[in-house]
């Protein structure tokens, strides 16, 4: 493979990339969509490929409602929903599914041809089976955090909710990182200190665990409470954040804890993106700056949309935007510290 094709293939594997990452962020959205309208156990079955199809006749449209009536869900929460609103959830979680789906085939099929058309480095190959691999991972994890909500509750767990959103954010950032290397091809990297190279890093390493937090805050719905900014309950520093007697149960059980601590980091990553703009700034590098501006400025968006929601108590198409805002900051925040990273792949 001559210099020319070489740089063509890594630019084709990088598209391509770029275009499952971009259906990753689209899951991400919808998987949001899925739990605002309680819509994720309206499939009370795990099946991975006949599942594929949505019920095909009145018949199966009964078994499946009859099979959503046997769960807790119905019971306490949507008993008497007539078919026709069985099936408005139920559509809301069979296109999340047939997303994955589509997902692992838009991966799978494009990175055999590339291998039998020997357009990927012997490099490559690995990042692009743990990849592979990953999500199939992920569509099982799916499927536990699922079965959690068929028993004893009438929702999922927010342990296993957070876990299935922290995957498929680890798999698109891991996806991104990747595909950005490559589109970029090898360079060193942009002329900025160590110190500011790794504050990129930990930036983005801290709006990820935010984005977990928010997982903790959507599980425990705990965005419908204490619905003012910016106080919580009257006080910056509310009562009961430790009401649980296992005091490290109450970061991922008890709603007041769930959402002061959301609130805290984002002052936390709106503070330190400030800060990590200016040292851009004082770098000398037009790129870093610019990159680091365009973090800082949907930071702020992200900050504005989530006091929004929370005083508007967080109807759906603004939980959506919000989720979406989240993964928009992520990938700011990837890109910033992919530019300031050097490139081997």
């Amino acid at each position: 493979m001559n210099k020319d094709t070489h740089i063509a293939a890594r630019r084709q594997i990088a598209f391509w990339l770029f275009g499952v990452s971009a259906l990753i962020f689209l899951m991400v959205v919808v998987g949001g969509l899925t739990r605002l309208t309680e819509s994720g156990l309206s499939i009370t079955e795990w099946k991975p490929v006949m599942g594929a199809l949505p019920p095909m006749s009145d018949a199966a449209w009964a078994d499946a409602f009859a099979r959503y009536q046997q769960i807790p869900q119905y019971e306490f929460v949507n008993k008497g929903m007539s078919l026709a609103e069985f099936k408005n959830i139920f559509w809301w979680e069979w296109s999340h599914r047939f997303l994955g789906r589509f997902i692992g085939f838009a991966f799978a099929v494009p990175f055999l041809w590339f291998l039998a058309m020997r357009r990927i480095e012997r490099a490559m190959t690995p990042k692009l089976v743990v990849m592979f691999l990953l999500g199939g991972a992920q569509g099982a994890l799916g499927w536990w955090m699922v079965k959690s909500g068929l028993t004893h509750r009438v929702d999922v767990s927010q342990y296993r909710l957070t876990a299935h959103l922290g995957l498929a954010t680890l798999i698109y950032a891991y996806m991104m990182w990747v595909a950005l290397g490559l589109w970029r091809g090898p360079r060193p990297a942009l002329f900025v200190s160590d110190r500011l190279r790794k504050a990129s890093l930990w930036l983005a390493a801290l709006i990820f665990v935010q984005m977990m937090l928010g997982g903790f805050v959507a599980g425990l719905k705990a965005g419908h409470i204490y619905n003012t900014w910016p106080l919580i309950d009257g006080a910056f520093i509310p009562d009961g954040l430790f009401a649980n007697q296992t005091w490290w149960r109450n970061f991922f059980e008890n709603m007041l804890t769930a959402q002061f601590d959301h609130r805290m980091v984002a002052y936390l990553v709106t503070i330190l993106t400030v800060w990590h703009w200016l040292a851009a700034r004082r770098s000398g590098s037009r790129e870093a700056a610019r990159s680091a501006t365009a973090l800082l400025h949907a930071v702020f968006l992200q900050v504005a949309l989530g006091i929004w929601a929370l005083l508007w108590v967080v109807p759906i198409p603004l939980g959506a935007a919000h989720q979406a805002g989240a993964m928009i900051v992520f990938t700011l925040a990837i890109y910033h510290a992919r530019r300031l990273s050097p490139i081997s792949v």
